[in-house]
Formats: structure tokens, sequence, C-alpha cells
């Protein structure tokens, strides 16, 4: 500690630093020594204020509580003018959603068509006929001619008998509104295959290959040049083969057809008095030769006595005219089919002589009903 600090001295009233020789502080006059003090001169001392000693976190409380005072005492002088209203409390009202329950969805079927029974058709009993006969014809079984007639249990019938033969009940369906042409038809009912164009093939060898006419192939998968390309699909009409020709200048019987497959109308379809006609479809087997016809075949089975009609065309379709309607109001069944035949002759009065050409087609059958009998009037 050096000299100087311990020689300092400090002024008892200002605090100023002095000398320590010196007996009276040069800053505020006082004298250090009563014996420098002059006898006059009263001594005057200075009162000193009281020091507070605050930390950070007091003064700030003290702060807050001096605002939350002053605004306490503002609120208060503010209500006693009235320009303060305090707010009513208001109810809120609670919403409770009410679960309303999704209606269940009910199915409305859609009721089936019920058969309509027809009534049964009366017949007399011929020679060497049975019940056995009459259910066949009819398409019926046995035990229902039984049940119907109360006969015995070996339906025993004899000749001229009037007896009941029940009438199978067909659904009725919609009568087809559109009737195929001859190309649809062939199409629909033409066995066909898929061949994959190969590199190098050609329209000339695929036609030769299976025996198809080059125009015939080109038709049917409906191109206007003879151009392939490899990996195209075409259409192989195994229904247009031509027939092959034998080693031989002497003709041979060609194979049979086979069986007419019958397009419209559909089995069992109804027809009513207001048909003035019924059109007859059915699919081709082929291209006929020049003496080949299809042989159709048209039975009133419920009128029986060998009611029918036999036409022999070259078209795929057949027109029943009214002629052949039933005069009666109630239905009757018509049995139909088709057959292949070839022209092999003529009889001694010029008649066409016929032989069969292929197999018979599936038989199918419609009902028809006429207007009813009209009486004269007298």
């Amino acid at each position: 500690m050096s000299n100087e600090s311990i020689s300092q001295k400090y002024c008892p009233t200002c605090g100023s630093k002095i000398s320590s020789s010196a007996t009276r502080c040069s800053v505020c006059g006082r004298y250090l020594t009563p014996s420098a003090k002059p006898e006059t001169q009263k001594t005057v001392k200075s009162p000193k204020l009281p020091m507070l000693t605050l930390n950070l976190p007091v003064a700030i409380g003290f702060f807050v509580i001096l605002v939350a005072i002053g605004a306490a005492v503002t609120f208060l002088l503010l209500r006693s003018t009235g320009k303060v209203v305090l707010p009513t409390p208001t109810t809120t009202a609670t919403t409770t959603s009410t679960v309303t329950p999704t209606p269940t969805e009910t199915s409305t079927e859609t009721p089936a068509p019920t058969a309509t029974p027809l009534p049964p058709v009366t017949v007399t009993v011929g020679q060497g006929q049975t019940c056995s006969y009459f259910a066949a014809v009819y398409k019926v079984t046995v035990p229902s001619i039984i049940d119907l007639n109360k006969l015995d249990p070996n339906c025993t019938v004899y000749q001229g008998k009037t007896i009941l033969i029940p009438q199978p009940t067909y659904t009725p369906t919609p009568a087809a509104t559109k009737t195929l042409s001859a190309d649809q038809a062939t199409q629909a009912a033409c066995d066909k295959i898929s061949y994959v164009v190969q590199a190098g093939d050609s329209i000339a060898g695929i036609a030769a290959q299976y025996a198809i006419s080059k125009d015939g192939l080109k038709a049917w998968n409906g191109m206007t040049t003879d151009t392939l390309f490899a990996g195209t699909t075409i259409i192989i009409p195994l229904c247009e083969r031509l027939p092959t020709s034998g080693p031989t200048p002497t003709p041979t019987t060609p194979p049979p057809y086979p069986a007419v497959n019958l397009l419209l109308p559909v089995d069992g379809a109804p027809y009513s008095g207001a048909n003035d006609s019924v059109t007859l479809q059915w699919a081709s087997v082929g291209t006929l030769r020049q003496n080949e016809f299809y042989k159709v075949t048209v039975e009133d089975v419920t009128a029986g006595g060998g009611r029918k009609i036999e036409s022999f065309v070259t078209d795929t379709s057949y027109i029943v005219t009214s002629s052949f309607r039933p005069l009666e109001s109630t239905p009757h069944i018509m049995r139909w089919y088709v057959e292949p035949v070839r022209q092999t002759g003529s009889d001694s009065q010029g008649n066409p002589v016929y032989a069969s050409a292929g197999a018979v087609s599936q038989p199918r059958v419609f009902t028809w009903s006429g207007v009813g009998a009209v009486t004269p009037t007298p």
C-alpha cells in the first residue's frame, strides 16, 4: 500500500478528497479541526436522506401493486359516474343434437310372371291309340292323363272313347321384335375358328387349306384386299367349306347335312288372333345345291287328325299365313321342324320326289289362338 493512500483524507460532510494536512475542506468549507474553526461560525450539519435499497424482483412487484391499485381506483371512479356498466350474464342454451334414424330401405320384389294354365284338349281315341301315344304327341305324362280322366292305373282306353288331354303350361315370353336376315341367321349358326396369320401366309393358301373359297374368306373377315399381316387373327368359317370333288367323274352322293339350328320363334312363344302370320327362321347349313331344299313341317297338335303343312323352300325362313290359324279362341299347340332334303326325281304325275339330305332339327312349339268362330247372320 502506498503512502499516498495512507495519508489521503475525506471530508466528512461532502466526501471530497482532501490532503492529510488540510484543516478546511476546499469544496464545502468545513473546518476539519475545532482549533481551526472560527469562534463566530457555528457548525451547520447537513441532514442526510434515508437510503432505501431494493432488489429488482421486489421493485417489479411493488410496481405491479401500484398499477393495480391505480386501475381499481380508476374503475371505482368511472363506475360512480355511470359510464361503466357491468355485463349481464346471459345463459347460453346448450343444443342437444337428436339423432334421426335412417329409414331402412324396403326392397320391393318384382313378381314373377305367372303361367296361365291352358284348358285340356278333347280328343277321340282312334284305332291302336293308347295313353302313351297321346302323352308323346302332346308332350305330357301318362299319370296326368289318368288323373284328369279318372282312369284305371293301366290307363285303359278304347277306340271311339273321348278323353281329355292336359296341355303343357308355357310361360308367356315376349314375341320376337326383330327378324334376323338370312345372312345374320347364317353367321349366328356357322361354326367358326380363329386363325393367327403366320409369316408367309396368303389368303389363297389359307382358303385352300380349309377348303373355303377365297372370296368367302375375305367376305367373312371384311377384307377388300389380299394383304395379310403376320400376328393378326382372322375367322375361318367352317360352314363355308366347299364340297370336295371325287377322283372320278362318277357323281357321288354328298355327305348329309347336320341338323338345322332353329332360331325364331323361341320355344313356347304365344301368338294370339291379332297375329295374321307367324315367321319361322332357322340357320343355314351351308350353300344348298341346285336340287336341295329345306322341308318345313308345321303340325297343329291340338287339332290332330293330320292337320299340318309341308313346304319346300331354299330360303332360311318361312311364313305361316293366317289360313292355318285356328278358328277357336282356345290356344292350339303348333309344332314345327326343318329337314334338309334333296330332289331325286319325279313321280308318274310329275310331282317331285324328295329324299332326306341331313338330320331333322329338334322340334319347337308355339301356341296360336284364333279370333273365334264367326256365326253367320240369318
